[in-house]
């Protein structure tokens, strides 16, 4: 019977261990020219360790994307998702104030934005709002269809959460320097909740939330695209969508038959190039003449 409980609290203690990793990383560390990789590499290194320790509770999602995602795909129930997207927010308030408990007990110490994600001043490298839009649906989208792949029954079991570990470490390589790498509501809703009021955190927090969800349902259908599941054994099995996958599926099948249809013709004619053609050749003999 499922616990909703412990999914919840299972979820909490998940998200809680990701923000010590990567927030906490981040804003405890010192800045030095390895601190990209290292926090790249906290941030992966937590969701390895917690899919391995968590995930037979509650599948360790500690991402509300990543939990709709799974959702959408049927692979946990509303209640499932509900608990754990709750006990999601929970953790990653409990983690950011525990970074912000130990971080205060430098002198001098200034939250300003609180490892929080933003664009444009607050980005990293001067990145506006375009730029996080893109990166945070395509990252999301890899993240939520890697995770999707990594739970089907024909992956090798055992290995999902290294996978799932080593992509977040690449999704933080290539994005940190752009908005400073969301991909995750929660992991955002956590800095920003405690970083410096006159900071733009609070206000820039809703890309954070809307795009990652938008990258998931793009995840979830690059999954339908690629896996043997079909439309109609998610929650995506409605009219517009269907319209859509008819649509297409049409195309597809059209450029395969074209394909197929130019690779039969090419291989006809390599066929007639390689046998002997009497009618163009006056000294081949024909075994069909009858005898004088």
């Amino acid at each position: 019977m499922q616990k909703n409980a412990r999914i919840l609290g299972a979820e909490a203690f998940g998200t809680a261990v990701l923000m010590l990793g990567g927030p906490g990383t981040a804003i405890l560390m010192p800045a030095n020219e390895a601190k990209l990789l290292a926090v790249s590499l906290a941030f992966g290194l937590s969701l390895l360790i917690m899919a391995y320790t968590i995930g037979p509770i509650s599948g360790c999602h500690i991402n509300p994307a990543v939990t709709l995602g799974m959702w959408l795909a049927k692979k946990v129930n509303s209640a499932h998702a509900m608990f754990a997207v709750i006990g999601q927010l929970i953790g990653a308030a409990i983690g950011g104030f525990i970074i912000w408990s130990i971080a205060e007990g430098v002198d001098g110490y200034k939250r300003g934005s609180f490892a929080s994600n933003g664009y444009k001043a607050h980005s990293p490298a001067g990145y506006g709002l375009g730029s996080a839009i893109v990166v945070e649906i395509i990252v999301t989208a890899l993240l939520v269809a890697v995770v999707l792949f990594t739970t089907s029954r024909k992956y090798s079991i055992g290995f999902g959460g290294l996978v799932a570990g080593f992509t977040l470490t690449l999704i933080h390589l290539i994005s940190i320097p752009i908005d400073n790498t969301s991909v995750n509501p929660a992991r955002s809703f956590g800095a920003a909740i405690f970083a410096d009021s006159k900071s733009d955190a609070l206000n820039q927090l809703w890309v954070f939330i809307v795009f990652p969800l938008v990258g998931a349902l793009v995840g979830v259908f690059i999954w339908l695209m690629l896996d043997d599941s079909h439309l109609e054994d998610t929650l995506l099995d409605f009219g517009p969508l269907e319209s859509v996958r008819d649509a297409a599926d049409h195309v597809i099948d059209k450029a395969v038959d074209a394909v197929t249809m130019l690779d039969s013709g090419d291989s006809s004619d390599d066929a007639a190039v390689d046998l002997p053609d009497d009618r163009s050749d006056p000294t081949a003999t024909s075994t069909s003449q009858p005898a004088e």
